[in-house]
């Protein structure tokens, strides 16, 4: 592969490459390159936004380059501030070496482990001394910290910032001294911490290493990034019918984003699929290919075949789940409201709970998330409606 090809390549997905020129007369001096991804293990479960990043690792490991997964168990203690308006409690050692060991198991559902180097950060901190931590705080001004946007903001509102929040970044920044990276991966809410790294490799009289940041993947509600502690993640360990169940409860919109970030569909392919959208095939269908893409990848295709089944079996066929009802509504006028449609099925106390339920995602008419609080129920339909995780009801409109 030549270098502009490898770079197209690279440059696939990217929300940036610093410096694009750099990389490039990287790439065309012909040797292998380090290239880092750290992950904090501050939860036992890598989800789907995590293998955003993972995957751009992969494609190194694809184009011959040594692939460095760092898992930052000594950072993790800290905790990242990045995008916190508060200090995060910090770990304890034991909680994070129990993570760390469900990192490295599910991090080789994406990378190729015999391809991988694994390192924690423990292995050159924990031999750090007070002075060599004084010497690496000298390496950046106040100033330089309150110029990231978090930090920012809390200082002008007058929220409390511990002196350990300021060591992060130059931890994280420190790790890419040790292991003398060439290229370092992250999202784009980790460019401060990045940039960090490329200032200590300069101070160190290292070649500053080049950055990529991948676009961060947005959770199920489609607003806030994917994460575990807002609930509103997919984990590449969840079960083959929660993986697609989830899948297919996103919104069409969000779904796109998903084919973007997380699919291995070219381009051109997903470009189709949009084009079938357009000329009247239901997304649904489209949904479905990506569900059945993703439990396949994490579990195989014999368990995506039977966790499509499933969800067929449930929602597009109306199986009831145990606790479910089925009710008969009368339609005087031969439509039904679906916020008075779920009062009646005593899904909701109120008319206005339900639109509020609508509101913030929480209805679905067989297994499809509905946004529109005012939408009508024609006589005749029968379909399966769920209000938030536990509520259903098989409701048949006459």
């Amino acid at each position: 592969m030549s270098v502009e090809e490898a770079f197209k390549e690279i440059s696939r997905g990217v929300a940036e490459i610093i410096s694009e020129e750099e990389l490039r007369k990287r790439l065309s001096e012909g040797k292998k390159l380090r290239i880092k991804l750290g992950l904090d293990p501050t939860s036992p479960d890598i989800h789907l936004g995590h293998t955003v990043v993972l995957n751009k690792l992969r494609q190194f490991q694809e184009l011959g380059h040594e692939v460095i997964f760092l898992i930052g168990d000594f950072t993790a203690m800290i905790g990242d501030p990045t995008g916190k308006n508060v200090t995060r409690k910090p770990l304890t050692k034991e909680e994070v070496r129990a993570n760390a060991e469900t990192y490295k198991e599910q991090a080789f559902k994406v990378l190729d482990p015999e391809k991988t180097i694994v390192m924690s950060n423990s292995e050159w901190m924990d031999r750090q001394s007070s002075a060599d931590l004084i010497r690496l705080a000298s390496a950046y001004t106040v100033a330089r910290m309150l110029e990231r946007d978090d930090f920012s903001k809390r200082y002008n509102s007058q929220q409390p910032i511990a002196i350990h929040e300021f060591l992060y970044p130059l931890l994280q920044g420190y790790d890419s001294v040790e292991i003398k990276a060439d290229v370092e991966i992250g999202g784009t809410d980790q460019t401060f911490n990045l940039l960090v790294g490329r200032e200590l490799q300069r101070q160190w009289g290292q070649r500053p290493q080049n950055i990529i940041t991948m676009p961060i993947l947005e959770g199920l509600d489609g607003v806030q990034k994917m994460s575990k502690s807002l609930g509103n993640y997919i984990g590449i360990s969840d079960k083959p019918e929660d993986m697609f169940g989830k899948v297919m409860s996103i919104s069409d919109d969000l779904m796109w984003r998903f084919y973007e970030l997380v699919s291995i569909r070219t381009s051109a392919e997903v470009k189709g699929l949009e084009k079938e959208v357009q000329a009247g095939k239901n997304p649904r269908d489209v949904k479905v290919s990506l569900a059945e893409e993703i439990v396949t990848r994490f579990h195989g295709a014999e368990d995506a075949t039977q966790a499509h089944k499933a969800f067929v079996e449930r929602f597009q066929q109306h199986k009831l789940p145990e606790d479910a009802k089925e009710i008969e509504i009368q339609s005087a006028e031969g439509t039904l409201q679906i916020g008075y449609l779920l009062k009646q099925a005593g899904l909701v106390s109120s008319t206005s709970e339900a639109v509020r339920m609508v509101r913030q995602g929480a209805v679905r008419i067989d297994g499809e998330k509905i946004e529109e609080a005012k939408l009508e129920i024609m006589a005749g339909e029968t379909h399966l409606y769920q209000v938030g995780k536990r509520k259903y009801a098989k409701v048949s409109v006459i």
